[in-house]
C-alpha cells in the first residue's frame, strides 16, 4: 500500500511553506542571526502576562463559549470601534479564533464551495494560497509591484476577475514588504467588490504599526463593504503576543455563524488563559503598544538607509516590521543569495519567493530583533555584498608582451 495515493489531494498539492524549509537549515548551526522570523523581540508587556498568571492563579481554567468569553468580545467591539470606526454586535458578529491564521482557515472554509476562485496580492503571507487550497477553492494571484511601492492596483484585481470569483483578500500593512495601500486605490477597489458581489477578507494584523504619522486606512470604511467583510485581526504582532496565539474574526451574523459552526467542531474555543491575557492588553496596553512601535520606526529608519548605502535598492515600508529589499544587483536569486549569506557570514533572511512568484529577486529581513544583533547582521550583509561585487569583477588583462626593437 502508498500512504502517498491515500492523501487528499489539495493537500498533496500544497508545497510546504517556503520559511519553514529555509529555517530547517538554520536549525543547528551556532550564532546564526536570524532577521528572518516574523515575531517580536519584546516579551509581552508585564501587565499582560500578570494578567494571565492571576487568571490562572483563580483558576479560571474552563472552556469559554464557542464565540470567546462575552467581556473580551465587548472590548474587542470597543476597539475595533476606535481603531477602524466600525461597530459590530459582540454577541452575534465576533469570534474569537486561535491566532488569525484560524480566523482565516474558518473564513474561507465558510464561503467557498469546491472551485470558487479567491484573489490575493502577492508578495503575501506565505499561508494565503494554500489556505484556499485546503479549503477546495482556487487562488488567484496579483502581483503587487515595487514601481507600485508594494501596493495593489484595482485594475490588476479587475483583470482577474470571473464569473466564479467569490473573495478578495487583503493584507495592509503588508508582510513581506510593509506595504500600506493608498486610499484612493482602495476606494477603487471597494467599488469593485460591491460591483462584483464580493466577500472582502481583511487582514489587518499590522494596523497599529504604522510609522512617519500615518493614519490606518482599512477598507472597512467604504460603502457597501462592511456587509461582504469579514475583519481578520488579533495579539501576536501589537502587543508582542505570539505564543499566546490569539486572533479575532469581526463579520456579519450569518458569516460568523458559519464560522462558529467549523470552530467548535474542530478547536471548540480559543485557551481561556490567553483570552484573559487580551482582556488587559485591550484595556491598558496602548501605551506598551506605542512604545515598541516607535522602537519598530527607529529600527526601520537604520535598516532601510543602510540596506541603500550597502547598494541593495530598499523600498521604505509604511507599517509593519520587515523590508524587502532588491537584492539583483549581486547577479544571485533570492535562493541563493539568503543560502550564500547563511553559509559565508551566518545572517538568515528569508528568500522573496517563499512569499510568491513576485518575490523573486527580493529578500525579507525582520527588523523585530534586538538591536545590537540588527548592526551586527547589516555588517556582514555589507561585507557579503561586497564580496559578491569583487567576485563579479572581470580579471584584470595580461600585459602585452614587450618586443625589441
Amino acid at each position: 500500500m502508498s500512504l502517498e495515493d491515500k492523501i487528499a489531494r489539495q493537500i498533496a498539492s500544497i508545497p510546504r511553506s517556503g520559511i519553514r524549509d529555509f529555517f530547517e537549515l538554520v536549525i543547528g548551526r551556532q550564532d546564526v542571526i536570524s532577521l528572518g522570523v516574523g515575531e517580536p523581540d519584546f516579551a509581552t508587556p508585564w501587565h499582560i502576562r500578570e494578567a494571565a498568571i492571576y487568571s490562572l492563579e483563580k483558576g479560571r481554567t474552563s472552556y469559554t463559549s464557542n464565540l470567546g468569553l462575552e467581556t473580551l468580545r465587548c472590548e474587542i467591539a470597543a476597539y475595533v470601534q476606535r481603531q477602524f470606526h466600525t461597530d459590530y454586535d459582540p454577541k452575534r458578529e465576533i469570534i474569537i479564533t486561535v491566532g488569525v491564521s484560524e480566523a482565516m482557515d474558518l473564513a474561507l472554509r465558510a464561503i467557498l464551495n469546491p472551485g470558487d476562485e479567491v484573489i490575493y496580492h502577492h508578495p503575501c503571507y506565505v499561508s494565503y494560497s494554500p489556505s484556499i487550497t485546503m479549503a477546495h477553492g482556487v487562488a488567484v494571484p496579483v502581483a503587487a509591484r515595487p514601481e507600485d511601492d508594494f501596493a495593489v492596483r484595482a485594475a490588476d484585481i479587475e483583470a482577474v476577475i470571473t464569473p466564479r470569483t467569490k473573495a478578495l483578500i487583503l493584507n495592509f500593512p503588508t508582510n513581506p514588504t510593509g506595504a500600506v495601500q493608498p486610499a484612493a486605490e482602495l476606494e477603487k477597489i471597494a467599488r469593485l467588490c460591491v460591483e462584483h458581489d464580493l466577500i472582502v477578507l481583511t487582514d489587518e494584523i499590522y494596523s497599529e504599526l504604522l510609522y512617519d504619522d500615518r493614519r490606518h486606512h482599512s477598507i472597512l470604511a467604504w460603502p457597501g463593504i462592511r456587509e461582504r467583510a469579514i475583519l481578520l485581526h488579533g495579539f501576536s504582532k501589537a502587543y508582542a503576543m505570539t505564543g499566546f496565539r490569539l486572533g479575532y474574526a469581526c463579520a456579519p451574523p450569518a458569516l460568523t455563524e458559519a464560522m462558529m459552526k467549523i470552530h467548535q467542531y474542530c478547536m471548540l474555543c480559543a485557551p481561556i488563559t490567553s483570552q484573559m491575557a487580551a482582556i488587559e492588553a485591550l484595556r491598558h496596553g496602548d501605551a506598551s503598544v506605542e512604545r515598541m512601535r516607535q522602537s519598530y520606526e527607529h529600527r526601520r529608519n537604520k535598516v532601510v538607509a543602510r540596506f541603500n548605502a550597502i547598494g541593495l535598492t530598499c523600498f521604505n515600508p509604511g507599517g509593519a516590521f520587515y523590508v524587502f529589499p532588491d537584492i539583483r544587483s549581486t547577479g544571485l536569486s533570492s535562493q541563493q543569495f539568503a543560502l550564500q549569506l547563511l553559509e559565508e557570514k551566518n545572517v538568515a533572511v528569508v528568500p522573496g519567493p517563499a512569499f510568491g512568484p513576485a518575490g523573486e529577486g527580493f529578500v525579507r529581513a525582520c527588523y523585530a530583533t534586538a538591536e545590537a544583533q540588527l548592526d551586527r547582521a547589516l555588517d556582514l550583509i555589507d561585507e557579503f555584498v561586497g564580496q559578491q561585487g569583487r567576485r563579479r569583477e572581470p580579471a584584470p588583462s595580461a600585459p602585452a608582451a614587450l618586443t625589441g626593437g
